[in-house]
């Protein structure tokens, strides 16, 4: 193995550890949901806020990290972004009012935030083009794997809701010295901030000028309603299952099934990209979310919300890895965090509003099959812009090619 195949195996095995970590960290208030409505005394609206308190730090924290990483590189935002939400992930656990629980998941999502820009950034320019896809898909299968073990935690740690609250909080700070003394830099940050200082772009400019504009926004209408029904499963899944009769082992047993289902959703969606047509992966993926959506709806033994469980994983993960792996190749190296980030921190609106907006159904009296039926005109609206986005680049790519002989 040669040098750069080494620094490339190398760079996505530790953004697949972070990932591993964010995935539990991200999953972690879900797991603890039960516990912590009881030792605080919240109710289903409250309940919204406090899983939407890190999905709002998520926000800025993407952005930022994204144009930050610009400037000064990915591992060293990144090694940040690890520190912060390991040290705040760990302060969830000993909080004891309801301000202090908010205060904790909102610097914790901060963290997450700037975290997950830079890993696909890492990953994307870690390798070369035609394996981008499954590079990305390798890292990001970390995020339900990790979710998967967060479930098991939760239920390991029996009545302590803290236990998964403090796995999640030390796992990140002893991880952060390995990316400190093993993680290479990108090689396209270091060789674009070689020689004489690059021409810096303002945001707008980066997002939108150089025919930007019609990919950016795109990316941003798909990344929102993707990931409202992705953090809606996300945080209420345990909720909703335990509300439908199910036992508390039972709804862990479906929401690990849920990530490992992710998982494999995250690997097949890489590998069929760089392999098949966007077209015919958008159009799996999106499909299998509707319909795994309504097997979550309308099932009733535990076989099949299992089976439920384990589709909605797999393909909702599935649609988030096309949206990731699009986003890299749509901006140059000197502007390519801030595209990323910019995309990921308008999903985050999404994640925002799918939990306050399933608390509010939920509080209507709407139920289980309510909170799912919602959720299902967004993910039509987002499959239809990836499918647009993909045409376009796809009818631009033989113009470029002719304007380039």
């Amino acid at each position: 193995m040669d040098t750069s195949s080494r620094r490339s195996t190398l760079t996505v095995t530790l953004c697949f550890i972070v990932a591993l970590i964010e995935g539990l960290d991200l999953q972690s208030a879900g797991i603890a949901a039960a516990g912590i409505r009881q030792a605080f005394e919240l109710d289903q609206k409250m309940m919204g806020w406090m899983f939407s308190a890190s999905i709002i730090g998520l926000l800025p924290g993407a952005f930022f990290g994204g144009w930050l990483a610009d400037r000064i590189g990915r591992k060293r935002v990144l090694i940040g972004a690890v520190i912060l939400f390991g040290i705040f992930s760990l302060w969830t656990a000993y909080v004891s009012s309801v301000n202090g629980l908010l205060l904790a998941r909102l610097m914790t999502g901060l963290g997450l935030g700037a975290a997950l820009p830079n890993l696909i950034a890492l990953c994307a320019e870690a390798v070369e083009e035609r394996r981008r896809g499954t590079a990305i898909s390798i890292m990001y299968c970390g995020v339900p794997l990790g979710g998967a073990i967060a479930a098991v935690v939760g239920m390991l740690g029996g009545e302590s809701w803290q236990t998964v609250f403090i796995v999640g909080g030390v796992a990140p700070l002893l991880v952060a010295p390995l990316l400190i003394f093993a993680l290479p830099e990108s090689r396209d940050f270091r060789e674009q901030h070689q020689g004489a200082a690059p021409v810096r772009e303002s945001t707008v400019q980066a997002l939108f000028g150089g025919g930007r504009a019609g990919a950016t926004l795109a990316l941003w209408v798909s990344y929102f309603f993707t990931l409202t029904v992705m953090y809606m499963l996300l945080n209420w899944l345990p909720s909703l299952l335990l509300e439908q009769g199910f036992s508390k082992p039972q709804a862990g047993t479906i929401q690990m099934l849920f990530n490992i289902g992710g998982a494999i959703g995250s690997l097949l969606g890489g590998l069929l990209l760089d392999r098949r047509g966007r077209t015919g992966v958008v159009l799996f993926a999106y499909g299998g979310v509707l319909a795994s959506l309504a097997g979550l709806g309308f099932a009733s033994g535990m076989l099949a919300m299992a089976i439920a469980g384990f589709a909605a994983g797999l393909f909702i993960i599935a649609a988030q890895l096309v949206l990731y792996a699009l986003a890299p190749p749509a901006y140059p190296t000197s502007v390519r965090a801030t595209g990323v980030g910019a995309a990921v921190a308008v999903g985050r609106l999404g994640s925002v509003s799918g939990p306050l907006a399933a608390g509010q159904i939920l509080a209507a009296g709407a139920g289980t099959a309510g909170v799912l039926l919602a959720a299902s005109p967004g993910l039509v609206i987002a499959a239809l812009v990836v499918l647009g986005m993909s045409r376009r680049r796809a009818a631009e790519a033989p113009a470029t090619s002719t304007t380039s002989h």
